[in-house]
């Protein structure tokens, strides 16, 4: 096995995602991740802190676009019209790996554990969120509650694209969220 392997990290998720789903998340070892992508296990350490985050591991991505894009929004536009880009641009940057979101999504479902440590993640994005609008001047309360509306949106776009039929994009179904929140939320 030589040195260097390209996309180490993609081969190592593939091949988790695979043995999940044949083996179960708890079956699984960290040494049949491993080799099934043909690499070490000091390779998949090198990686990943465990195999949990091969479940986990991309959160900073996603952090750094939801709170880019919210502070690119023009200053002119309202909180919920901000975190709904910012909540968009993710949706259109996860469209790309849906397959894998519905193996990923499969998964963590089964496990108490991990979708405890999924709420976790999504809680970092609206801690990342909330600050991203705090920075642009929204007062605190209506920061908070502005990314805690835009993740629910979110959540909710999200479970209906895992588990609806191929041809409704994210993004549009994140839209869709947003469109009913702000319905309902007019009183």
């Amino acid at each position: 096995m030589g040195r260097w392997v390209p996309d180490a990290r993609g081969r190592l998720e593939r091949a988790a995602l695979e043995l999940y789903a044949e083996r179960g998340f708890e079956r699984t070892t960290v040494a049949e991740i491993a080799a099934r992508a043909g690499l070490t296990e000091r390779t998949f350490f090198r990686h990943f802190a465990d195999k949990r985050e091969v479940l986990f591991g991309g959160t900073e991505p996603l952090k750094d676009l939801l709170v880019r894009t919210a502070a690119e929004t023009p200053a002119s536009a309202a909180p919920i019209t901000a975190t709904s880009a910012a909540v968009e641009a993710v949706g259109r940057l996860l469209e790309e790996r849906r397959a894998a979101a519905r193996q990923r999504q499969a998964v963590i479902d089964a496990h108490p554990e991990l979708r405890e440590r999924e709420l976790i993640k999504l809680a970092a994005l609206g801690d990342a969120l909330a600050g991203a609008l705090r920075d642009r001047g929204v007062p605190g309360l209506a920061a908070a509650l502005a990314a805690e509306a835009g993740l629910a949106a979110f959540r909710v776009a999200y479970d209906r694209w895992i588990h609806g039929p191929d041809e409704e994009p994210l993004a549009a179904g994140i839209r869709e969220a947003f469109a009913e929140l702000r319905t309902i939320t007019a009183g």
